[in-house]
């Protein structure tokens, strides 16, 4: 093998290594958009609604069909959302997918143009970049094209029933906590007692949440322990005015 070959069999080797064996926080954003989305949304506007309803003054039996119907209700909304959502983004990567598959089959060479092309807008001298994209091509020219040329990657394809899964869990394990103490505790020490537990365990996702996806946990915390308490605070100002008028 000559020292243009070894070069771009070591640049190729380079490539796949670095997929497989670093892994970045990027990884994660598939099911960590879908699980915070949904524990902070299960959390934050079951809370909302309980603390609305308990402001209100109506007995136990209300606040708590209040909180079950928001559980079942969330869960399932977040489920049908989700799926909807993430459904759309996976029909345009599969059409995406399909096209290029089409361009592979009826003009190879084209597309080899194409490939080696974007190897030398990244660097590489116009020889080796062919080279990289002659091999790249020979062991998978559909995945090839597809991470490099329209940024598909495996790790981040649209999957519609994990993330239907997962964000329909996550709201119904946020949603869990105010459940349980709409349902042990007294009306008349709901509110604040939600209120409290709510905000205090958003900072903690917050902060999780944030440092999970590399980001500073302060930052994650504070933002989402804010509109937690702007959403719970305006709820219970809207049922005590209700309560009082009615």
């Amino acid at each position: 093998m000559s020292g243009k070959h070894w070069a771009a069999a070591a640049v190729t080797w380079t490539l796949d290594f670095s997929m497989k064996a670093e892994m970045h926080n990027s990884h994660r954003i598939g099911w960590l958009r879908a699980a915070v989305l949904g524990a902070d949304d299960g959390l934050i506007s079951t809370s909302s609604l309980i603390v609305g309803v308990a402001a209100a003054h109506p007995g136990r039996g209300a606040v708590l069909i209040a909180a079950v119907a928001g559980l079942v209700a969330g869960s399932l909304s977040m489920a049908a959302g989700e799926f909807v959502s993430v459904s759309s983004q996976a029909d345009a990567e599969n059409a995406d997918l399909a096209l290029e598959r089409r361009e592979l089959a009826a003009a190879p060479t084209a597309e080899h143009a194409e490939l080696t092309a974007i190897y030398q807008n990244r660097g590489l001298t116009p020889e080796l970049a062919s080279q990289v994209a002659e091999q790249l091509m020979r062991h998978d020219a559909l995945g090839a094209h597809a991470r490099d040329e329209l940024g598909i990657h495996e790790h981040s394809r649209a999957r519609p029933i994990e993330a239907a899964i997962a964000s329909a869990a996550a709201f119904a394990a946020g949603a869990a906590l105010p459940v349980i103490l709409a349902a042990v505790l007294p009306v008349r020490d709901l509110t604040w007692a939600v209120m409290a537990s709510t905000l205090g365990l958003l900072l903690l996702l917050g902060g999780l949440a944030a440092r999970t996806g590399g980001a500073p946990p302060l930052r994650g915390a504070v933002r989402v322990g804010f509109w937690g308490a702007v959403a719970m605070g305006v709820t219970a100002g809207i049922g005590h005015l209700f309560g009082t008028v009615v």
